[in-house]
């Protein structure tokens, strides 16, 4: 399968269930409801990460051409505030002014997240949602204990000791990744990325839902579905006639198919014109989507969706750093907040970000929707580097000395070597 197959509506399924698991712990209904669970909720850091979300978004987009994608802001976003825990200096302030956590304290921030946490429990008898935590650190390296223990009391991190020479220490993260996936993203770390680590800061989100109405498989039937440039294929289409949030615009139809008891919903929105989407694109914004969400009403129809299934991993590195936060991947980073105050003195090199891994998978058939995702945040240390570069190509001076007296035994400079 091309890997543009179903671009069009793929990347847009992507966004609206990325954008989806940030808001589902506010507990939706058939609109966003500003009162009951979600007070509990401090809305300026679901601003923030659906913020984040659109924006990375934006960045992967002009990476990937034609590319689906498909990412978890949620995910995303509480991997990098377990990172953000240990920012300090210059790099604390791009971090926050990247994450859109500026003007929120970091206990503020926590606060939050750990609210967040709590309410991504299962929602609904019939919607599993999950997220968990875990801290990976190199064996025999001692870490600030004020940043482990919020890890681990705000974000229920798991922490753990590897030794990363071993090639068994890959497999183990894989593991508990894959537990925590429910086997979908069974493995997101190699060997040889662990050999230079010094923690690794993994968050992973499972979800599966279904439908509200199921989908009648008897009225599945391929059908085509058209490339953005052009070209056809044949997919199995999936048809439901019901009354459905819907949203229509000159530019684009919006639908909302919700699971369960409705509190968690998938956002369909496909772009008018058959090459549309690029457009749509430009105006995907957190602000138009707050906007859009307020405009969603009752309406008969048919809405017919592929079924499909697809993976998606990427790193956001080069994202990250478009969205202002390029310092935290530098030797010149400054995450000393993860080390013990006298860190410093015993050890050489400082920590900074080597990479942000992101891997998703989304099922999307007649009974619901099954999704996974998982953020995995690299800290390196920085070398400290003995190795030089001397290129005698020009005039010198040389001495040969007697080293058990010190006695010059001859000295001059060379400047027509023959």
């Amino acid at each position: 399968m091309k890997r543009e197959t179903l671009y069009r509506l793929w990347c847009l399924c992507g966004v609206a269930l990325a954008v989806l698991l940030a808001f589902s712990g506010c507990l939706w209904g058939r609109k966003p409801n500003p009162g009951g669970t979600q007070g509990e909720l401090d809305r300026r850091l679901v601003t923030a990460s659906n913020d984040l979300g659109f924006r990375l978004y934006a960045q992967l987009a002009k990476q990937g051409g034609e590319s689906n994608i498909f990412i978890s802001p949620t995910s995303i976003g509480l991997a990098l505030a377990m990172t953000y825990n240990g920012a300090e200096g210059t790099t604390k302030e791009a971090m926050a002014k990247a994450l859109g956590l500026e003007g929120m304290t970091l206990e503020e921030v926590n606060k939050a997240n750990g609210q967040l946490l709590g309410l991504l429990r299962d929602p609904d008898p019939k919607v599993q949602l999950a997220a968990a935590n875990s801290l990976w650190g190199r064996q025999g390296f001692t870490f600030n204990e004020g940043f482990m223990q919020r890890n681990q009391d705000i974000y229920g991190a798991e922490v753990s000791s590897l030794d990363f020479q071993a090639a068994s220490s890959a497999d183990t993260i894989n593991n508990w990744v894959s537990e925590h996936t429910r086997g979908k993203i069974p493995t997101v770390v190699t060997p040889d990325a662990l050999r230079e680590a010094l923690l690794l800061l993994i968050n992973a989100i499972y979800f599966k839902g279904e439908w509200s109405v199921q989908f009648d498989k008897s009225q599945t039937q391929d059908g085509p579905f058209t490339r953005l440039d052009g070209t056809q294929k044949t997919m199995p289409m999936m048809r439901q006639k019901d009354e459905f949030q819907y949203l229509a615009t000159e530019e684009f139809q919006a639908l909302s198919l919700p699971y369960g008891n409705e509190a968690v919903s998938m956002y369909l929105f496909l772009p008018k014109a058959q090459a549309g989407l690029p457009d749509f694109i430009k105006g995907l914004t957190r602000e138009n989507w707050d906007k859009w969400m307020e405009q969603f009403a009752d309406s008969e129809g048919t809405i017919v969706l592929p079924r499909f299934k697809a993976d998606y991993k990427t790193s956001l590195k080069q994202a990250l750093c478009g969205l202002g936060m390029g310092v935290a991947f530098t030797e010149g980073a400054d995450f000393s907040g993860m080390l013990p105050s006298d860190a410093q003195a015993r050890i050489e090199g400082k920590p900074y970000l080597t990479d942000a891994i992101h891997k998703t998978m989304l099922e999307v058939n007649e009974e619901g929707t099954e999704a996974a995702a998982v953020t995995v945040i690299g800290v390196g240390i920085t070398a400290v580097s003995r190795e030089f570069n001397m290129v005698v190509d020009h005039p010198f001076f040389l001495a040969i000395g007697d080293n058990r007296t010190g006695a010059l035994l001859f000295m001059g400079s060379i400047v027509d070597p023959q």
